[in-house]
């Protein structure tokens, strides 16, 4: 694990036909702030991709559509909701699980990103890594110092690398390539 600033690539493994990738970060805020960023529409806002509409409950149907670009809405499901420490859904086929500890005056967050479909592993892993570094960044009131296509294409390079050609059958989705342009070197 590593500190801000330096966040380690997310660890791939495969679980029967699942891809499961593993991500731990430490936070230099307490569980309570890092939960109102995982939980708050206006901090969802400014990290996660999508917005999250329905209730904050175990078990309630979820809604989740991507703000800058044309994608359909997908659904999704509340499946574990225990504040400040555990946020586990269904988004579309996949599972999030993000589980958080107090670390010192800071917090440990492990994200859990378990797909269905093997060839997307390195793109969606890609996805998540630049996910909590925004996150990173939200929690502490700044923006990003980088466009986030092209943090994406750099951080791509290495996920593509480490997972091989079978994680990295699928790229990006053509509404993604429409708002980021085509040009990936």
């Amino acid at each position: 694990m590593s500190s801000e600033g330096e966040p380690e690539f997310g660890q791939l493994e495969r679980v029967g036909d699942l891809s499961v990738v593993h991500y731990v970060r430490r936070l230099s805020h307490p569980p309570e702030k890092v939960w109102r960023a995982l939980t708050e529409p206006q901090e969802l806002a400014g990290w996660f991709p999508t917005t999250i509409e329905g209730e904050l409950a175990v078990g309630a149907p979820l809604q989740f559509a991507f703000r800058e670009m044309e994608i359909e809405p997908m659904g999704g499901e509340m499946l574990a909701f225990e504040p400040p420490s555990l946020l586990e859904l269904r988004w579309g086929e996949d599972i999030l699980r993000f589980a958080l500890e107090p670390d010192g005056s800071g917090s440990i967050l492990r994200l859990t990103v378990t797909m269905v479909e093997h060839g997307k592993a390195a793109r969606d892993a890609t996805g998540w890594h630049i996910c909590l570094e925004q996150l990173s960044y939200v929690t502490n009131g700044a923006t990003p110092p980088w466009k986030e296509s092209d943090r994406w294409r750099e951080v791509n390079r290495g996920y593509v690398e480490r997972m091989g050609p079978e994680a990295s059958a699928i790229g990006p989705p053509e509404e993604w390539e429409r708002v980021n342009g085509t040009d990936r070197e």
